[in-house]
């Protein structure tokens, strides 16, 4: 709609999927030719989350973090005037309180509620009220690639609330690989359309397993499925017993510090999608 006024901010929180990063840059400056500025600033989030726990406070922390890094790149952009969100009405739902006090914030959103008084620019979001069903009609409308209009959901904060507790680079990494082998074997399935999101989530737990004649002792992997039509409920995905058994045995073979897998048969509500 705005054609050659618009840059694009890509800030890499540290805190993405495999190959992420790649994807995205690859995407914008191959495919679509729209000026990317990529900010690598995963030491800034990785150090802000150091000795934090609580999922609410991680949430905060990235938001503020994000918010710094974004508003330092948008002052080297001569003339910007606003700054566009995706945010989406299931976001803006979990992170307001009713006006009755009747319901609770469920979890905070850094892209709802505005922008801090010290930036300049003006907040526009075209899909604030709309569901993920309608913006994936909308990408279709316009003509995007199927590719990038099916791709799941992935939150803000990342990695970061799928991993209970701390979050460091080592942690990450190897959830990281976890999660990469379960989407390989969701797609190499066929079954990655017909799932809305499915992630890996990398427990604060440690279990005594075996490995040859040794004895391990190390990480619970939970593997979360769900299907839904707007984010706001979810079923979660029905797999068979062989398809978990093998990108179970994938991953305790194939990632190292992880020796026990689990799978997640909570529907929402009432827990959420995401673990934090």
């Amino acid at each position: 709609a705005i054609g050659d006024q618009l840059t694009c901010v890509f800030v890499d929180t540290g805190l993405l999927r495999k190959d992420e990063a790649k994807q995205v840059t690859t995407l914008f400056r191959e495919h679509y030719n729209i000026p990317l500025i990529h900010v690598d600033a995963s030491k800034e989030f990785l150090g802000a989350l150091a000795g934090q726990s609580d999922p609410e406070t991680k949430r905060k922390t990235i938001g503020r973090v994000f918010i710094e890094i974004f508003d330092r790149e948008a002052n080297k952009i001569e003339g910007a005037e606003f700054l566009a969100q995706g945010t989406l009405y299931p976001d803006v739902i979990e992170s307001v309180s009713s006006s009755s006090g009747k319901a609770h914030v469920i979890k905070s959103h850094h892209n709802v509620g505005g922008l801090p008084d010290y930036m300049q620019l003006k907040l526009v979001e075209p899909l604030r009220e709309l569901f993920k069903d309608e913006v994936r009609e909308l990408g279709r409308e316009l003509g995007l690639p199927e590719v990038f209009v099916g791709r799941h959901p992935f939150p803000g904060p990342g990695l970061a609330i799928r991993i209970p507790g701390e979050v460091t680079r080592e942690r990450c990494d190897v959830l990281r690989k976890a999660d990469a082998i379960y989407l390989e074997e969701i797609r190499n399935a066929g079954l990655y359309d017909a799932i809305w999101q499915a992630f890996a989530v990398l427990l604060p737990v440690k279990t005594v397993g075996v490995m040859g004649d040794g004895r391990t002792y190390d990480n619970v992997c939970a593997l979360r499925a769900v299907t839904s039509t707007d984010g706001m409920t979810a079923d979660i995905y029905p797999f068979d017993a062989q398809f978990l058994s093998r990108v179970a045995t994938r991953i305790i073979n194939e990632v190292k510090g992880i020796n026990r897998v689990v799978y997640d048969y909570t529907s929402k509500p009432p827990g959420t999608i995401e673990w934090e």
